[in-house]
């Protein structure tokens, strides 16, 4: 019997996978939109319609800041995932770097040679958690926290309603200058305030800023359970980076863009402009990210070698 060439039951698998994906996604919106037409549901949809009120006095709109915020926080994103995934998958790194122990640089943990993909891995974590700081202090300085924080409980079930609507392809009404649904809100809220400062608290276990004489402290945060977190927490930033870029360009995509790059609830085409001038740049960076340009920059601050 003549073997199947791995090439076509690659094909083959990958053809039964979307089919069976389409498959899933067709069974989920049918069950969804039979789930909420049943009547006990129409009173829950139509007690939670999917949004809470906030509080009395809260900002309306999106500041200026907030736009350059997102950019950074994207840019830095993509460059980490990037970078890290390498940092798992590449054989034979490009070159070695060990820091210069001295300045800001100095710890008491001797240099250690690391490839020159992680010291860009690190580096642009840094840069993301300085990022992250400014624009923790902008949100609580500004008020903008009340738009990402749940402020009742009523979230919760606000938040299945929004979830049901998506599901059965009947989506709630969008209105982010205003007010964030609730599923939103609590994506926002697990993204910020849960899933970045795990991966800054895992990321800097594995580093070599880490005490690693530390000992009680090591045993009570071992590097295995950092490193248990951290993976997970990438691929939730993937996903979460995913179903955002979907649903901004589905749910109005003018508009969405111009609240989160042109400060503006409009419907013209400057958000639009300026998110494509992001995304060449980020395109750019991405390019821009190999040992030919990172080597001189690493240089700076270690020196390099095999």
């Amino acid at each position: 019997m003549q073997k199947e060439p791995s090439s076509a039951k690659k094909r083959r698998t990958i053809t039964l996978g979307v089919l069976g994906l389409i498959a899933v996604v067709a069974v989920t919106v049918l069950g969804a939109r039979w789930f909420v037409s049943l009547e006990f549901m129409k009173d829950f949809l139509s007690t939670y319609p999917g949004e809470t009120h906030l509080p009395e006095g809260a900002p309306v709109g999106l500041p200026a800041w907030l736009g350059w915020q997102h950019f950074l926080n994207a840019f830095f994103i993509v460059l980490i995932i990037r970078t890290g995934w390498q940092v798992r998958t590449q054989k034979r790194p490009p070159a070695m770097w060990e820091r210069n122990n001295k300045g800001l640089l100095k710890t008491k943990n001797p240099p250690k040679k690391i490839s020159l993909t992680l010291w860009a891995h690190l580096t642009f974590d840094a840069l993301w958690i300085i990022n992250g700081v400014v624009f923790i202090v902008l949100l609580f300085a500004t008020g903008q926290w009340v738009r990402v924080v749940p402020t009742s409980w009523e979230v919760i079930p606000n938040a299945v309603s929004a979830a049901l609507q998506y599901l059965s392809l009947d989506w709630p009404t969008e209105n982010g200058w205003v007010n964030y649904n609730s599923l939103q809100l609590l994506a926002y809220f697990l993204t910020i305030f849960v899933a970045a400062p795990l991966a800054a608290i895992t990321g800097i276990r594995m580093s070599g800023a880490w005490p690693i004489r530390a000992t009680r402290l090591n045993k009570v945060y071992p590097i295995e359970l950092a490193r248990a977190i951290h993976f997970p927490v990438m691929l939730y930033f993937v996903l979460f980076v995913v179903a955002h870029v979907t649903l901004v360009l589905a749910t109005g995509a003018l508009r969405n863009l111009n609240h989160m790059y042109a400060a503006q609830d409009s419907g013209s085409w400057a958000g639009f402009w300026i998110f494509f001038a992001s995304l060449v740049v980020m395109a750019g960076a991405v390019f821009a990210a190999r040992p030919l340009v990172l080597a001189p920059i690493a240089q700076l601050t270690g020196k390099l070698g095999r």
